[in-house]
């Protein structure tokens, strides 16, 4: 078998640099230039050497097949629906037959179905994969704008089409960092755009200077109005680093600017009247700047709603007015509580609230003027408002009640609406119902582990029912805990196949995630980052220790900025684990800040350019860290091409050093895909491939992994 080949050796080339007195040696420095035909090579080597390993694995093909029977076991899915006042709905579909989501527009909930947009006409015409990755109808349901972006890459092209006629309005606009929201007249709408990278700029610029513009249908792109940016309103501050955005309400006199700071949470928010704005001299007010900690806002009237975790680390809910914004006098709406408020929605007849309840959600609502109360859910599960990421996109305010989507660990996701004359929940049947939607046969539970220093860290244990807890089970567990983003993924069709094989799955919502409130994200943030891994760690061994699993059959995943969690985990603790996940990880964060996209998440890990943020960044940096000489488990280390947000040199050198280190013996595995990037816009496909590419993988080394721990006993 190709197990007993090797993977091509990386040449050494060491680089040391010295930071603040500290000298640090990186033997791969030469592989952040992927434009190196050797540095192609070594990757095209590496990825054939992988594919010809999985190839000969004998569950691959059967992981594979059981995923297309159990997607194949409902018509479609449904995702992000969006409706407007006159009945129109808009939403994104994958059908069973369906490799890609499309775009599609109801004239109700009930009404004729129309497709709008098929990214499959894009696939035709270039051989690549392409994805809608946001759209925004206008608000009167005539147009939508959409953008699509090739080969999971995220470098987004923004498209108009003309619901009437089925045709495209205007050509296209690249470089779009945000798609924008329409103005009352439905003819015109704001968007933000990248600015044109130049001869001898440096790739750090590439997302920074961006713009907010202007567009009217018809007009050229050319004769587009730049509204807002850097030194282009006195009113509004936009350094080269930030971003800003204009954002429109239904039935609202207001324009909001916001300016975001990368990854960072918190935002300023400014308000100006359309009246000053169609004058030509928008009198921007400014509502709050990062220093208030605002995280999201809403508009109902007069009345400005905003979250808060100002003296509340589980956030609360203040209100203000629009025409004499001052957040100092704001009345409290909502008072901070044991769970956080994630997210709000302003309806016509009341302000619904988003409880984050650890897997278990619940929604307040709020009458104006009146009580808050809660609602009674149609099940216990995650909520998602939908139409509305919170900071930007605004879902349309005109109607009553509220639309949002329902799922569990156990259970695919559900649409329902909400009457507030009935008082009850109504599910929208967009998606017919399947025969794997919520398998009865599956087991949740719901831990908490003590960590390295006492605080006790949340667990979600997910298996079959049937199974003996003896430690012989294979065990899938996953961590993030980043940003503040809470670890809950809803239950999806394929997961089951790796239920019924008898796998147990686990989600640590370690520090550094939003699962407690902002004082949890804190405690896994740069300085304290150490924690975020250390409660991964804790949690690996109660799974052990329980009997769950063994050493031996243990598998831990990452993905993204969760790579650093595995990272560590496995370079502090590689005795606990028998398989590593690393998909587009941040293995590699010391180097972070000199990407495209690493000027954005300074805010995040860090930087380089003081002592206090090099020594956070290099204690979280898992390339680093790594030995010669040990025994680190097997490892599969995933990466696309076009990634963006992570750059594929991180895994390219982290996969080439524990390689070279590694006593262990075990197979280390880059899996690279060309056509894929961070996993935003890959196929449904490619999913499937990637997942039992990893199922197969884990279970190989199980097998390993236990012959060797019979031959030692």
């Amino acid at each position: 078998m190709t197990e007993k080949l090797k993977p091509p050796v990386a040449p050494v080339t060491p680089v040391t640099d010295d930071y603040f007195g500290t000298k640090v040696t990186d033997n791969y420095r030469y592989m952040e230039n992927f434009k190196d035909e050797e540095v192609q090579k070594w990757v095209k080597a590496q990825a054939d050497f992988t594919s010809h390993s999985l190839a000969e694995l004998p569950e691959r093909d059967a992981f594979l097949t059981r995923m297309i029977e159990l997607d194949a076991s409902i018509v479609s899915k449904v995702n992000c629906v969006l409706r407007v006042v006159n009945g129109k709905v808009f939403y994104l579909k994958c059908g069973a037959q369906d490799d890609v989501w499309k775009l599609y527009m109801h004239s109700s909930t009930d009404g004729d179905e129309i497709l709008l947009v098929d990214p499959d006409k894009f696939i035709r015409e270039t051989g690549k994969p392409h994805a809608i990755n946001r759209f925004m109808p206008s608000w009167d349901g005539r147009y939508v704008i959409y953008g699509i972006a090739a080969s999971g890459s995220e470098e987004t092209s923004l498209y108009t089409i003309d619901t009437a006629t089925l045709e495209d309005v205007d050509r296209p606009i690249s470089r779009i960092h945000w798609i924008g929201t329409w103005l009352p007249d439905c003819q015109s709408f704001f968007y933000t755009r990248y600015q044109e990278m130049k001869e001898g700029m440096a790739v750090t610029e590439k997302y920074q200077m961006s713009k907010v513009y202007l567009h009217r249908l018809g007009t050229d792109i050319t004769e587009d109005k730049v509204i807002l940016g850097h030194e282009i309103s006195p009113s509004v501050s936009v350094s080269p680093v930030a971003s800003p955005f204009i954002v429109t309400v239904p039935n609202s006199d207001y324009l909001f600017a916001v300016v975001l700071y990368g990854t960072q949470k918190e935002i300023d928010l400014y308000v100006a009247t359309l009246d000053s704005f169609h004058r030509g001299a928008p009198e921007w007010k400014k509502v709050c700047d990062i220093s208030d900690e605002v995280l999201i806002f809403e508009v109902h009237g007069e009345e400005l709603y905003l979250v808060t975790h100002k003296n509340a680390p589980r956030y609360k809910i203040v209100k203000t007015s629009l025409e004499n914004p001052e957040l100092s006098k704001a009345e409290l709406v909502l008072a901070q509580s044991d769970r956080t408020a994630n997210n709000i929605f302003a309806a016509t007849d009341a302000l619904y609230v988003l409880m984050d309840g650890g897997g278990s959600d619940k929604v307040i609502r709020i009458p104006y003027g009146g009580t808050a109360t809660e609602l009674e859910l149609p099940f216990d599960g995650t909520v998602d408002f939908f139409g509305n990421d919170a900071r930007l996109s605004k879902n349309d305010s005109r109607v009553d009640g509220i639309l949002l989507t329902m799922a569990s660990w156990t259970r695919s996701n559900s649409i329902y609406e909400y009457n507030p004359k009935t008082k009850t929940f109504v599910e929208i049947l967009l998606q017919p119902k399947g025969k794997y939607d919520a398998p009865d046969d599956l087991i949740v539970e719901e831990v908490e582990v003590r960590s390295h220093d006492g605080t006790w860290v949340p667990m979600s244990i997910i298996y079959k029912k049937g199974i003996k807890l003896d430690g012989s089970n294979p065990c899938w567990l996953n961590g993030y805990g980043a940003y503040g983003f809470s670890l809950y993924l809803p239950y999806q069709h394929q997961d089951y196949a790796w239920y019924e094989k008898g796998g147990i799955a686990a989600f640590a919502h370690v520090r550094g995630g939003g699962e407690k409130g902002e004082e949890w994200y804190r405690a896994g943030f740069q300085q304290t980052k150490p924690n975020t891994w250390k409660d991964l760690i804790a949690c690996a061994e109660y799974l052990i220790e329980n009997n769950y699993t063994s050493r031996f059959k243990l598998a831990v995943e990452g993905f993204s900025a969760g790579g650093i969690a595995i990272g560590r985990a496995i370079t502090e603790r590689p005795d606990l684990f028998a398989v590593a996940i690393l998909r587009v990880g941040a293995l590699n964060p010391v180097r972070f800040e000199t990407t495209p996209n690493g000027v954005n998440n300074i805010r995040e890990f860090g930087s380089c350019k003081s002592l206090a943020g090099f020594k956070a960044l290099y204690e979280m940096d898992a390339f680093l860290h790594i030995e010669d000489g040990i025994h680190y488990p097997a490892m599969m280390i995933i990466h696309g091409m076009t990634d963006t947000r992570c750059e594929p040199w991180q895994s390219t050198k982290f996969a080439a050093r524990v390689q070279a280190a590694s006593a262990s013996g075990k197979p280390v595995l880059l899996r690279i895909d060309c056509e894929a990037g961070h996993g935003v816009g890959s196929t449904k496909m490619q999913r499937f491939q990637e997942r039992s590419d990893i199922f197969a993988f884990m279970m190989w080394q199980f097998r390993t992994e236990g012959k060797e721990s019979q031959q030692t006993q």
